[in-house]
């Protein structure tokens, strides 16, 4: 009877646990609410361990940005069930103090147990917040339908390659036509949507560490958390970046970055670009 009574017990407690969509839903829901409102005490799932960061450093979460309270004007959220994590973008553009922010949640279906914060405002790389809000709200980032949706392997694999690529020249990343990337304000999109490339030159010699990956099948995204050797040229240490990759038919065609440069204006660039990134701002 005890034995019964046990694995009843079990049972029920692995059921409560499973990881769905609503779960994840309802996490990154009251995360944007305790932003609004400036009160962590807003979300309600936290588990007694969690680990807080920003830029990639450890954080009390009642010292960090989730203490100010941030009219948001725009977000995006994205849900991996398999992996239990989530990713939502939110666009803040108060004149006053403008940000472009990235949270990535991990949890185990009860309790969030990691939120990873990039939080993005003047000096960083490229930042502008009314041009990422302009072009972020012109795409399409609709749920892919049922019958033309990519697995979760295809749509990682996008992702991957394009990182691959980085450091080995001879890797094929699956570029869609269009295609058009989106970095702090500036965007690669031409004018032309018939042709428009993301393939606008990448390094080959950088290899990027600690990929962590959110998988959303239903809007055929991987968002995809790494350290950027190189990004910012007066820091030793990689950079805190975050890509999302709308990926359709297994071809790549939006990509937005939320990279932060620690301190150092420009990520060092002090505003001078690379011929590539010479494109359309706002």
């Amino acid at each position: 009877m005890l034995k019964t009574l046990l694995l009843s017990g079990l049972l029920v407690s692995i059921a409560l646990s499973e990881c769905d969509r609503t779960f994840l839903n309802d996490m990154s829901a009251a995360y944007l609410s305790a932003q609004a409102k400036g009160d962590p005490h807003e979300i309600p799932s936290l588990a007694s361990n969690l680990t807080y960061t920003e830029q990639f450093k450890p954080l009390s979460i009642h010292s960090g940005i989730l203490t100010k309270p941030l009219n948001i004007s725009s977000h995006r959220s994205f849900y991996d069930a398999d992996l239990c994590t989530a990713f939502t973008q939110y666009i803040v553009l108060d004149s006053n103090h403008p940000y472009v922010i990235g949270a990535r949640f991990e949890a185990d279906g009860l309790y969030i147990t990691k939120i990873e914060t990039l939080v993005s405002d003047e000096g960083d790389w490229l930042f502008n917040a009314t041009g990422y809000a302009f072009h972020d709200g012109a795409e399409d980032w609709n749920p892919v339908p049922v019958e033309k949706r990519d697995s979760r392997a295809v749509i990682q694999a996008a992702g991957d390659a394009y990182f691959d690529r980085f450091a080995n020249a001879n890797v094929s990343v699956p570029w869609g036509t269009p295609c058009a990337r989106l970095e702090g304000g500036l965007y690669t999109d031409s004018g032309n949507f018939t042709t428009n490339t993301c393939n606008l030159g990448l390094p080959s010699n950088t290899t990027v560490v600690d990929r962590r990956y959110v998988v959303d099948e239903e809007y055929g995204v991987v968002n995809i958390y790494l350290g950027f050797p190189g990004l910012d040229r007066d820091s030793p240490e990689p950079g805190p970046d975050s890509h999302t990759f709308r990926v359709v038919d297994g071809k790549i065609r939006y990509i937005h970055t939320i990279s932060t440069c620690e301190g150092h204006p420009g990520c060092g660039l002090n505003g001078t670009l690379p011929p590539t990134m010479r494109t359309k701002s706002l």
